[in-house]
């Protein structure tokens, strides 16, 4: 037994020092990130912003998530993941360091953030494409899964608490503009991490260029969609997130508030208490997918969490207790994210490497498309059918979706044609990776047996 299968296997990802240091870099990442947006609102309100000001910041940095994310995964495949890290947190570190000099010199405008938010925005369009391609090239198969599942327990933990929490109290302090700088401060510290890390390889073969890289872009961009609409398991999955995503989004967004308030007397202490739960079971749900090998039916067990994973929203139009909701909405999140971890990991095994990026991007992409429309179409639906029955919606139909999705696509014999559950010897070199010629990293080697 190496060093290695001795930890749990939650944990066994972090025996990778390239894989610490990425961490790292995540971790201050997503800090800086949780605490911008807190940091961002006081200061549009401190300026004396209205709700309208603050959807103009909110839109910026959405508008440039979308446009730029599709073009993300183009560089995904094209360019050293660990190049475009190191681009993406030296810009949104120079963003930081704007607003925060704008904010010290007295002068700073909502139309800044505005502008800001939307760099910020195309920035996070390039991370998430790179980071998804990057993991594969960093970790074994076997680790993905909990890799994976450590950032589902990063991201809420860090971006939406320790992030927000560390704002408000620099906010107390002074002001938003020293919120800004320490945030600039994280940045500078994510990329300085980054920049230790070693290259890798790009895991694709680049042809000569023949067409300009303009139109080579776009020649990239339809082989990412012709990939997906010819592959039906992801096909399937995709249409059932985007669909999913409709449904639920926007009752959990906007119906959500007067869900509390009307039907249990709640303020808005309340109110954070029942996202608190969503965020909680969302990280438990990650570390428990972590700390198990991929299932054999990943495929049935993925869908039906998603799906069923929705049944505990059709309580919260009916029940005046708070505890309820709160319980109800640790079921949502843990399922959910459980779900995400898999569906990460399935994406990173089952994909080829030199379409990882795309592929990536556009999950990303299609599910942002329907998010705002969810949101958006929200508030008139509960208004002419009342909050009941659109919970009972976005509870019971994703059931019935998940079903259909299993039996119309085949995925429970696709997954049998496609397991995934089989250990491997970490410091072996297989499939797309022995096609390219990669070698284990030095400090994956496996220690030697004792003695």
């Amino acid at each position: 037994m190496t060093q290695v299968t001795r930890l749990p296997r939650a944990l066994r990802p972090f025996a990778s020092g390239q894989y610490r240091l990425l961490i790292v870099a995540l971790a201050s990442s997503l800090l800086s990130a949780g605490a911008w947006i807190v940091a961002a609102v006081w200061q549009v309100v401190e300026l004396g912003g209205s709700p309208v000001d603050l959807s103009f910041v909110a839109v910026g940095s959405s508008l440039g998530l979308v446009l730029a994310v599709l073009f993300g995964g183009v560089a995904a495949d094209r360019i050293p993941q660990r190049r475009i890290l190191f681009t993406v947190e030296v810009v949104r570190g120079a963003g930081f360091a704007v607003a925060a000099a704008l904010a010290f010199g007295g002068i700073i405008e909502v139309w800044h953030i505005a502008v800001i938010a939307f760099v910020l925005g195309v920035a996070d369009g390039f991370f998430y494409p790179a980071y998804s391609a990057w993991l594969p090239a960093i970790l074994p198969d076997e680790q993905l899964l909990a890799a994976n599942g450590v950032e589902g327990v990063l991201r809420p933990s860090v971006m939406n608490a320790a992030g927000p929490a560390l704002a408000s109290a620099l906010i107390a302090v002074h002001s938003p503009a020293l919120a800004f700088a320490v945030v600039a401060g994280l940045q500078i510290i994510a990329a300085g991490v980054l920049r230790m890390m070693r290259l890798t390889a790009v895991r694709r073969d680049l042809d000569e260029a023949t067409v300009h890289p303009f139109r080579q872009t776009f020649i990239d961009l339809r082989g990412g969609f012709v990939y997906l609409l010819q592959t039906k398991w992801l096909l399937a999955t995709l249409v059932f997130g985007i669909v999913l995503v409709f449904l639920i989004m926007g009752p959990i967004e906007v119906l959500l508030p007067f869900a509390v308030k009307d039907q249990t007397g709640g303020g808005a202490g309340a109110f954070a208490l029942a996202l608190a739960a969503f965020g909680v079971g969302g990280a438990a749900g990650s570390l428990a997918v972590a700390s198990i090998k991929v299932p054999r039916r990943y495929l049935t067990l993925m869908i039906l969490a998603w799906g069923f994973g929705c049944a505990p929203l059709a309580i919260l139009g009916a029940t005046n207790l708070l505890w309820v909701m709160i319980v109800a909405l640790f079921v949502v999140g843990f399922l959910f994210s459980a779900a995400q971890v898999l569906w990460g990991t399935l994406l990173q095994r089952r994909v080829p490497p030199a379409m990882l990026g795309r592929v990536s991007s556009l999950d990303f992409f299609v599910s942002l498309a329907l998010m705002p429309v969810s949101m958006a179409a929200a508030g008139p639906v509960g208004e002419a059918i009342g909050l009941m029955p659109a919970f009972l919606i976005a509870g019971l139909v994703p059931p019935v979706l998940a079903l259909a999705t299993l039996a119309l696509a085949r995925l429970g014999k696709d997954e049998l044609a496609h397991p995934l559950d089989a250990e491997m010897d970490p410091t072996t070199v297989t499939g797309a990776e022995a096609a390219a010629g990669f070698e284990p990293p030095v400090d994956e080697a496996a220690s030697p047996p004792e003695q």
